[in-house]
């Protein structure tokens, strides 16, 4: 094994900036085979992935965790695009039931510091569990997301994960992705026709006003400070020493490097 710094994705972050999400989609598929799923919360951007994926007919797993609250909608977006998308989407949840959460612990949400627990333990804790199936990620992250996602990189190592995000939408803007969903027909979650910009658990998800920001709807009771559940290590202050650690021939093939062998 051998370390994949941040930093050293630099260069190919630069030459990547040009290519188009179907154009990344296809270098994750080529680049990690088998080992390369999507990983999706299934709200717009995350749709459109999952619409690109069917049409690229890339054979992609697709993540979803299902922290126990969400909304009915969301659970029936799944399922619809399931089933007319082709995908195998796999469901992934938390050790324990809400019930048996708030038995045990009470009622987390309520705090920042809950927050943060209740969202490790329902929304990271399940995608950890998989933690060295794969080695990369297809994420829906975007720039127009704003915020601390307004420069996320296109390739961003994830080290609780030990492995690679790959965001193929980062440098998608909002008209375009609105362009896509629409001449596309693509399938998005009918909550975000009812004034929500954001959509996650039901406890903790509200709609939003015309002119407040798109993620103030996340955790509106605890205030401005709560933004993020952690479930993307580019939502976290990171360095460009942030590391993984791969197969160096893996690496070689990320990096495009192209090893001679003496005999």
């Amino acid at each position: 094994m051998a370390a994949l710094l941040q930093a050293d994705l630099a260069d190919l972050n630069a030459s990547m900036e040009s290519r188009t999400p179907q154009e990344l989609l296809a270098w994750a598929k080529t680049t990690f085979g088998g080992r390369v799923a999507i990983l999706s919360a299934l709200q717009r951007a995350g749709c459109t992935v999952c619409h690109l994926a069917s049409v690229a007919k890339v054979n992609l797993d697709v993540l979803f965790v299902d922290t126990g609250v969400l909304f009915p909608e969301t659970l029936a977006t799944r399922d619809l695009v399931a089933a007319t998308y082709g995908l195998n989407i796999i469901s992934l949840t938390p050790e324990m039931t809400m019930e048996e959460q708030t038995e045990k612990l009470g009622i987390l949400y309520l705090t920042p510091d809950g927050q943060a627990q209740c969202c490790e333990m329902r929304k990271s804790a399940p995608l950890l569990a998989l933690k060295g199936r794969y080695d990369a990620l297809i994420g829906s992250l975007r720039r127009g997301d704003g915020e601390r996602r307004s420069k996320v990189p296109i390739l961003a190592v994830d080290p609780k994960m030990n492995c690679l995000r790959v965001n193929v939408l980062a440098n998608f803007g909002d008209q375009e992705l609105a362009d896509y969903i629409r001449t596309n027909s693509v399938i998005t979650n009918p909550l975000h026709k009812q004034g929500y910009a954001t959509i996650s658990c039901n406890r903790c998800t509200t709609p939003v006003l015309p002119d407040e920001p798109k993620r103030a709807g996340r955790w509106r009771h605890l205030g401005p400070w709560a933004m993020y559940c952690g479930i993307n290590p580019t939502d976290l202050d990171r360095g460009t020493d942030a590391a993984i650690d791969l197969p160096q021939d893996l690496i070689d093939r990320i990096l495009g490097r192209k090893v001679d062998f003496a005999i």
